[in-house]
């Protein structure tokens, strides 16, 4: 068996772009590869065709390798539910949660399962590419480590560095992270790669020769910043550095979108197809003003639906919601964006919440919270303890709309006259709900929609004729990843470490 590993000097350093683009770069070379993180913590997930939930990452890695994604992949995922605790995911399903304190020392059957998943990927493939978790340089986790250093020495993995030199300090990083690891661990650093570098190259040359020089650790290369390169997310709403897009569009001719930023926003990728689209300017924001002026306004997904409903009527926000809605405005929630838009929301425990809540009982005996919701969409939400995890699909006005399900949350419209279709959900008017994940990823679904509101708000955006499909946007972006490390980075030499590993 053959593997690699690929970690960073800090969270966000790069890891996940980086093993992208090998997935790629490897597989172009005709060999069978596979991605793999040991354990994630993320709430941005995926759910895969046999129904199994992994992040985000790893199913845009799976499509780089050009293999099928599956929960070996991904075989642990955490899902922060709040600062203190988080749900547990295990090969692809619930397994209960992990405390703050548990951290440290209540892993040893996650790293168990970690371990098999490994073998089985290693067993079917030429080389499995692991991505490692924030820094292997975090010696106060050390001992119960199974994603970074802990998963090298188990599997006799080479180990590539990867800094961010845009946040400062890289060099620092890179000799700081050689430094803390012990002298076993320090063996399987076998090289590093700079992320993110504007400019000259050649100024870091001597930096980057004193690394190696006192390290050992020789320089596979340096990546430019690359512009036109997204990935979907680990990290909260990292889209929120979207800005105006030199797309040729002019100004008359362009649709504003508002994003809300919920403290515990999930799945922030669905709208990756918004950002793309020609025309259309999107912002993830917390600001009353620009959520008050765009033409269209998400409330994306939440892991604590009740809990980030509770923020957005502090902040102001829920009224602005409100009074768009009065005067047709359109508002598209989504998943927990789309609960929080029905009249009522029943809580048994399974979310943690900070809201004044009425108290019933369930059917089982457990004490159960209700929230009133915005009561811009007739329904309710029950929360329950079985989570839903499918890959739906559906039309609308003739078109076909896929997308995946993760949600506890089990919704039932209210029957009223002027409800409308939508997939996933219901409208009403301008406010439109979906608990499906993905949707706009559809071309012609988004672009329907889009000019919807387009009418609704008296623009003259259009969707623009014969413009790519967001599928081959994004396959283009792995390729562009994947040419920008085989011109960047010593990729054959990174083969070489790896294939030698076996």
């Amino acid at each position: 068996m053959s593997g690699l590993l690929v970690t960073g000097t800090s969270s966000d350093a790069g890891k996940s772009l980086v093993v992208t683009g090998l997935c790629r770069a490897f597989a172009r070379r005709g060999l069978s590869v596979a991605p793999y993180k040991a354990q994630n913590m993320s709430n941005h997930s995926m759910v895969c065709r046999d129904g199994a939930e992994i992040g985000r990452a790893q199913y845009l890695q799976a499509q780089a390798a050009g293999v099928e994604a599956t929960s070996a992949m991904n075989p642990v995922l955490l899902k922060p539910g709040s600062d203190r605790r988080a749900h547990v995911i295990v090969r692809g399903r619930p397994a209960g949660e992990l405390r703050a304190g548990e951290y440290a020392t209540g892993r040893t059957h996650l790293a168990e399962a970690a371990f098999a998943a490994y073998d089985e990927l290693a067993s079917q493939v030429d080389l499995v590419v692991c991505e490692g978790a924030g820094s292997p340089a975090e010696i106060n986790l050390r001992a119960g480590d199974y994603v970074n250093l802990g998963l090298a020495q188990r599997f006799s993995l080479p180990t590539v560095l990867v800094g961010d030199i845009d946040r400062g300090g890289v060099l620092a990083a890179l000799y700081g992270t050689w430094a803390l690891v012990d002298d076993a661990d320090r063996a399987r650093l076998a090289g590093f790669v700079i992320n993110k570098f504007r400019g000259d190259a050649s100024v870091l040359t001597p930096g980057l020769d004193e690394i190696t020089r006192r390290t050992g650790m020789p320089s596979f290369g340096v990546l430019p910043w690359l512009e036109d390169v997204w990935l979907d997310s680990e990290d909260a709403l990292s889209v929120g550095a979207w800005g105006t897009s030199d797309d040729g569009v002019p100004a008359d001719r362009r649709l504003s979108v508002a994003v809300v930023r919920f403290p515990r926003t999930s799945n922030a990728t669905d709208v990756d197809a918004l950002a793309a689209e020609p025309g259309l300017d999107v912002r993830v924001t917390r600001d009353a003003d620009t959520v008050r002026e765009a033409d269209l306004v998400v409330l994306p997904g939440s892991r604590a639906t009740t809990s980030d409903l509770s923020w957005l009527r502090a902040s102001g926000l829920a009224d602005v919601v409100l009074e768009r809605a009065r005067r047709g405005a359109p508002v598209l929630g989504i998943c927990g964006g789309y609960q929080m838009l029905l009249d009522e929301i029943v809580d048994d425990g399974i979310e943690a919440t900070d809201t004044t809540t009425a108290t019933t009982t369930m059917s089982e005996g457990r004490s159960a919270t209700t929230v009133a919701g915005l009561g811009l969409l007739p329904g309710r939400v029950v929360f329950g303890a079985d989570k839903v995890l499918a890959r739906p699909s559906g039309t609308w006005r003739g078109h076909p709309v896929e997308g995946y399900e993760i949600h506890h949350g089990v919704v039932t419209p209210g029957e009223r006259a002027d409800v409308t279709e939508f997939p996933g959900g219901h409208a009403v008017g301008a406010v439109h709900g979906s608990i499906w994940h993905g949707t706009l990823e559809g071309d012609d679904f988004r672009r329907a929609f889009l000019a919807d509101v387009a009418a609704a708000t008296g623009s003259a955006w259009r969707a623009q004729a014969g413009g790519a499909t967001f599928a081959s946007r994004r396959e283009a972006m792995i390729d562009s990843l994947a040419d920008a490390l085989e011109t960047h980075v010593d990729v054959d030499a990174v083969l070489t470490l790896a294939l030698e590993s076996r």
